[in-house]
């Protein structure tokens, strides 16, 4: 692994980071953010879908890949696995505490990064492969992201943007008035809170377009459906329950609907109540997985 002459930067976690460049940079991601427990059970949720896509890249032995927004370092380890511990992973994160997470579950050895995706600490041309997985949304420009990422492969290398999506139908598939007004008091809030348009929000139908703007040739996507039905694993449980329930619903969600909308969501959310959703029968929920692979 090739590091660029860029003083600050390390692999122990420390930075020059200016908080004015990643306020301009970032959407309200910082240093010191800490959403490694969301990370943690998205991935041990998606982890089928995920281990999917990274086998479906057929990537050879001893390929050197780069993990930008690796959040507690989950796909670091996927990755090795998939090319039977023979590859150069390193994983790349802006906040100190998923820094530390990863560092303690990638493989022993395997860099981890406390960088700024915008200015990665790396040298051009390094890379076979880099792996962006719900991570170049977090830019308010995601092009230029892009672009900074695809300097970083070799030439004919390849780049893999990804974007997890709800689907607005099937929060709860048996009451669809709910999902509708749920799903826009969601908007409404990322709205107000990261001064995010419709534009903005619809990061998930935008990953081809990202990519041909920066250039990048042989744009293939893929769409997996994250499907679950009754029985669910623990794994779904406390994902849906911690992640999607209590923390893109729950209280913030208060204020943007009507009293009897929020009674009603409180109860389907709510593992004490009888109306508590995963335990209907009928429970099914799709989440989408979208992958993006463009060359250099």
């Amino acid at each position: 692994m090739r590091m660029k002459g860029a003083p600050g930067w390390s692999d122990t976690g420390s930075s020059d980071t200016d908080p004015s460049n990643i306020r301009a940079g970032m959407l309200g991601d910082t240093p010191q953010r800490d959403y490694a427990e969301k990370l943690r059970r998205f991935n041990a949720f998606a982890r089928p879908e995920l281990c999917e896509a990274i086998d479906a890249l057929s990537l050879p032995a001893g390929s050197r890949v780069l993990d930008a927004g690796c959040g507690t370092g989950e796909a670091v380890a996927w990755f090795h696995k998939s090319m039977q511990s023979r590859a150069m992973v390193v994983g790349m994160d802006l906040a100190a505490a998923h820094v530390h997470a990863a560092r303690r579950t990638a493989p022993a050895g395997a860099p981890i990064l406390q960088a700024d995706m915008l200015r990665p600490p790396l040298a051009d041309g390094s890379f076979d492969l880099v792996w962006a997985v719900n991570a170049v949304n977090h830019l308010r420009d995601p092009v230029a992201g892009v672009r900074v990422l695809s300097n970083l492969l070799r030439p004919g290398g390849r780049l893999v943007v990804g974007q997890s999506s709800l689907l607005p139908d099937m929060y709860f598939a048996w009451d669809s008035r709910l999902e509708r007004v749920v799903n826009e008091a969601v908007r409404r809030y990322y709205r107000e809170r990261y001064g995010c348009s419709e534009h903005d929000l619809a990061a998930v139908r935008s990953l081809i377009g990202w990519l041909q703007t920066a250039q990048l040739r042989q744009v293939n996507v893929r769409t997996r459906l994250i499907e679950r039905t009754q029985p669910l694993t623990d794994a779904d449980e406390r994902y849906l329950l911690d992640v999607i329930f209590r923390g893109t619903w729950g209280e913030r969600l208060r204020p943007y609907l009507r009293r009897d909308d929020f009674e009603a969501l409180r109860r389907l959310c709510d593992p004490d109540d009888a109306c508590y959703a995963l335990r209907r029968p009928d429970f099914h929920f799709l989440q989408s997985l979208t992958i993006a692979v463009a060359t250099k």
